[in-house]
């Protein structure tokens, strides 16, 4: 029997994938409990879940050897990882920027290996030009164009399958078009659109769109969706969560966009799938729709 594929489907590297994904950075706080992570792998799978982001830096490479392990070559799971940062488990904050070409070539070779792949589907830039999160300083600013001719040349030896962006700005987008970009992730909400021109484009150039913090709220400074009055109304009337609603309200936004929302709780794996059924009418959704908009820049660093 063929699963339904939650919240139909999108194109991602020349490929139709499930519109809802699961995000796999959370399965790190099931390290004291290695069946587990794997049973929730299995399940999202069971779901029709079949796109997963990930990261090497995801605990050290932990995240990842749990989806080679889970994951099997049958189930049709689209893996992309991301580059361009790294673990620093003394530091102020657990990752630190790794932007140089070296590096970036160093942590697709690191990916691969605790995936145990020969090729990763798809490998985000992480360009730390936008958004929450880290920034580049020193010679961890480097050129794009430098970024994309390594990220290029391992597309060209087999090591990736396509390159997407992460944390870029529009000019950054508009810039590494030409070279082939399959998504772009970077932080955007119900509560915090600022990135709606790259959303368009993004559209236009058929790049499937991918938020990060989906929800919000993700630092103390960011506003959450599940806060917001019409997103609680809108729960209340269509018996669901505020957090289905907000990932739902992404979905009804625009055609082309990806959820990776992350979770280490089985209940809420599949809760989160379950918001790709969830439908608006008119009213609700242009209830949603006027929720203001607020910034989702916060530097760590």
């Amino acid at each position: 029997m063929q699963i339904p594929r939650p919240g139909g489907t999108a194109g991602l590297a020349g490929r139709a994938v499930s519109r809802v994904g699961y995000g796999a950075m959370q399965l790190e706080r099931l390290r004291g409990d290695r069946a587990a992570a794997l049973a929730l792998l299995r399940r999202a799978v069971e779901l029709g879940v079949d796109h997963i982001d990930t990261a090497y830096f995801y605990g050290d490479g932990f995240v990842n050897g749990l989806l080679g392990e889970a994951i099997r070559p049958d189930d049709g799971v689209t893996i992309v990882s991301k580059v361009g940062a790294t673990p620093d488990p003394g530091g102020r904050l657990p990752l630190r920027p790794a932007q140089r070409p070296e590096e970036l070539r160093a942590s697709v070779e690191d990916n691969l290996k605790s995936l145990g792949l020969d090729r990763i589907p798809v490998v985000n830039l992480r360009r730390l030009d936008a958004g929450p999160g880290l920034r580049a300083e020193g010679d961890q600013r480097v050129d794009l164009d430098d970024q994309l001719a390594v990220m290029t040349a391992m597309r060209d030896e087999g090591k990736i399958g396509a390159i997407g962006l992460g944390s870029v700005t529009l000019d950054g987008l508009r810039r590494a078009l030409p070279a082939g970009i399959a998504c772009v992730q970077n932080a955007y909400s119900l509560v915090c659109r600022d990135d709606e021109p790259l959303l368009r484009l993004c559209r236009d150039e058929g790049v499937a769109w991918v938020p990060f913090f989906p929800l919000g709220g993700a630092f103390p400074q960011m506003p959450k969706v599940t806060g917001e009055a019409a997103v609680v109304a809108a729960a209340a009337s269509l018996g669901r969560t505020p957090s289905q609603i907000g990932l739902a309200w992404l979905l009804h936004h625009a055609p082309h966009v990806l959820l990776i929302p992350g979770t280490s709780s089985v209940a809420h794996l599949e809760e989160n799938v379950a918001a790709g059924a969830v439908t608006f009418d008119e009213a609700t959704l242009a209830a949603l729709d006027a929720v203001p908009s607020r910034p989702a820049d916060v530097p760590l660093g």
